[in-house]
């Protein structure tokens, strides 16, 4: 195991134990839902009285936390392969279920035009495109799996530079790192994002579809307010806040 996993896995371990002893629900989530979760937690919190605390790192980091041992609740992945991996090592009481299907966007702070995209990458304008690692992130594998299908991958690898997350690929552009970073729509549609940039959606022919799915691990199993959230994540008012924050819905 890398030294980071297990440093970042004792210092979860630590702070979500000291949760779990408040009775707060524990949830591992994938960045991309990182506004529409502050919608869910607030309109679950004020029905039930329940406290729900994110923890957003990509997909892949939280798998390998889980698997090292961290003590979360319930994960909420921007995928279905990590959720299915943890399901298959029996690490989870249920079997994944998609709850939303993300889209793929570009976003660029400055005031750009972005209807013709492709050819902008390739302009002399562009130094630096930043994307999450798609060893780790859904939406940095779609990333490159879109510049591939329109054969730019190749001529812009060298301006790609890659962020830890969708998160990390915000921050970058937003200080100038890199002049557009591709994203999600669930991001960019937030009121925190309005008025912040430009950005397109990627057509979807381009990509596979961005299933994500949730599931309650081992340790949400006896945590009867973790599957109350889980539960609601699913319900109709669940699913109108996934669609408000700009998720299709399966």
């Amino acid at each position: 195991m890398k030294a980071w996993v297990r440093y970042v896995t004792v210092l979860m371990f630590l702070y979500c134990s000291t949760l779990a002893h408040a009775g707060t629900v524990l949830v591992a989530a994938a960045p991309n839902i990182k506004f529409a979760f502050d919608n869910l937690e607030a309109a679950f919190q004020q029905q039930t009285g329940i406290a729900v605390k994110p923890v957003y790192a990509s997909s892949g980091a939280l798998t390998q936390q889980i698997e090292a041992g961290a003590p979360y609740d319930v994960f909420l992945a921007a995928d279905t392969k990590y959720p299915e991996r943890l399901y298959t090592a029996g690490m989870t009481a249920s079997a994944p279920k998609v709850y939303a299907y993300g889209t793929l966007v570009l976003w660029s702070k400055a005031p750009v035009d972005l209807t013709h995209w492709q050819a902008l990458l390739k302009g002399p304008e562009i130094r630096k495109i930043a994307v999450p690692n798609p060893r780790l992130a859904p939406y940095g594998l779609e990333a490159l799996r879109a510049l591939k299908y329109y054969h730019l991958f190749d001529p812009l690898k060298g301006k790609i530079i890659y962020g830890e997350n969708l998160l990390t690929v915000i921050q970058y552009v937003d200080v100038g790192a890199a002049e557009v970073g591709f994203t999600a729509k669930s991001l960019m549609v937030a009121p925190e994002m309005r008025g912040r940039g430009y950005w397109v959606e990627i057509p979807q022919s381009a990509y596979k579809p961005i299933a994500q799915s949730a599931v309650l691990l081992k340790r949400g199993a006896s945590n009867t307010d973790a599957q109350k959230f889980l539960a609601f994540v699913y319900s109709p008012a669940g699913r109108r806040i996934l669609k408000a924050n700009g998720y299709r819905l399966p």
